[in-house]
């Protein structure tokens, strides 16, 4: 009998089945559709809600509604069951399993079974974001997004069928458990949808890269923590960068640094230099006290005012790369460069934080509308490939900077895959 780990080490041997041949917006599956006139039922996986977190602005959505396209827009699923697994001192969710009426169950399991022996769900969300979990030796929080998604497979299995699953973010810290997720919703045949709310939030201008369009690099200049935002700021970039001729092909290695090393590598790359002050141009959030800047935006201005940032170089297996820096500008910024031309195509995609009290982030309205969608119809908005990479590409950043800021070779990560032609971003 072949062991877990021969069977998870196998699968990126074979990164061309993984990646290979894959367009559209994704999978259909062969998970179970709901009877006719009935409407689908999902399980709310949620690691703790207090203000502002993932799952409070997920759950609040899954059972309110939101506003969109200057309407609100009912639930399109209900709601069937609520496992919260930690009530911290400021913690909402009781009170919303109460204001919305809902099903508060003590496990996994029985949030997709509803206290019976088989699945009685249509869907599952995993919101494993926030919450007091330890930390590994690399600074990374181990939240049970792996350990909840098996959950869900042991129940599909133990039921003969499955459902469609969405992950909130990227999916493990470790590359062995991503794939064995993906592999998981393959064998299985059920749509899986994962990733963050940049690729589908509003674009300032309203932007998108044409497919097949010939590029060789893309930027993203961005904030925040590493294993935290740096997966948004990879999948601001992803999302414009698969579209590139011959879509993605996977990546060989990821070279993370901090501060005086991100600005010494900056010196010998003329086009990343070039993409990233057009992205830092972009910025609503440049960090000047007078209110705007007193001298031009340049290299010097930004090694003088953003001095600890920490930059990703990646390099992909054609050649093409990425690079995202994350910084103290408090937005997210994309510029990619044509190879034929030199054109420079970029834009801000729009992660506007609640403030003043409000308890709404109006970027995750559209994630939720686009799972929402994947409950409905059975397919997702594009391949969880995207997702799979972006995850590797957060691996290798974190390896990158434990090994003292050195290249880590990534030869499992020949993750190659078409993204959907159509565009996903909000444009209501």
């Amino acid at each position: 009998m072949i062991s877990r780990r021969q069977f998870v080490a196998s699968l990126p041997i074979a990164a061309s089945c993984l990646g290979a041949a894959v367009s559209g917006g994704g999978s259909t599956g062969a998970a179970e559709v709901a009877e006719p006139g009935r409407r689908k039922r999902i399980a709310f996986l949620g690691t703790s809600v207090y203000q502002h977190s993932h799952a409070q602005h997920f759950l609040d959505r899954f059972a309110a509604g939101y506003a969109i396209g200057g309407r609100w827009v009912k639930p399109q699923v209900d709601v069937a069951s609520v496992f919260i697994d930690q009530f911290p001192a400021n913690d909402i969710g009781r009170q919303r399993i109460a204001k919305y009426q809902l099903r508060q169950v003590p496990s996994v399991a029985e949030a997709l079974t509803l206290g019976g022996s088989r699945l009685a769900v249509d869907g599952v969300v995993i919101i494993a974001e926030h919450g007091e979990y330890p930390d590994n030796d690399r600074g990374q929080r181990l939240y049970p997004r792996y350990a909840w998604f098996k959950e869900c497979v042991k129940v599909f299995e133990a039921s003969g069928r499955s459902v469609p699953v969405f992950n909130d973010k990227h999916l493990s810290t470790n590359w062995d458990e991503c794939v064995e997720m993906v592999a998981d919703s393959e064998r299985l045949g059920f749509p899986f949808y994962a990733g963050s709310s940049l690729p589908v939030t509003w674009r300032l201008p309203a932007v998108e890269m044409p497919y097949d369009t010939p590029l060789s690099e893309s930027v993203c200049v961005a904030y925040g923590g590493v294993d935290s935002y740096d997966v948004h700021a990879l999948e601001t970039a992803q999302c414009m960068s698969e579209r590139r001729a011959g879509g993605e092909v996977g990546i060989r290695s990821v070279h993370a640094v901090r501060g005086a090393a991100c600005w010494a590598m900056l010196r010998d790359r003329e086009v990343t230099r070039k993409l990233f002050l057009s992205a830092l141009m972009r910025s609503h959030n440049l960090p000047v006290e007078t209110g705007y800047p007193s001298a031009p935006v340049d290299m010097p201005w930004a090694e003088a005012n953003l001095p600890d940032t920490i930059a990703y170089f990646v390099e992909h297996l054609d050649g093409f790369r990425t690079t995202i820096f994350l910084t103290n500008i408090r937005d997210f910024n994309y510029a990619g460069m044509r190879s034929d031309t030199g054109e420079i195509i970029g834009c801000q995609f729009m992660l506007p934080m609640p403030g003043r009290g409000a308890t709404t982030a109006d970027f995750f309205t559209p994630l939720v509308q686009h799972v929402e969608k994947m409950f409905v119809t059975g397919a997702t908005t594009y391949p969880i490939r995207r997702t799979l990479l972006a995850s590797g590409m957060v691996i290798g950043g974190v390896e990158s900077l434990f090994a003292g800021q050195t290249p880590y070779a990534t030869p499992r990560m020949a993750i190659a895959y078409r993204g959907p032609r159509e565009s996903a971003f909000w444009q209501e």
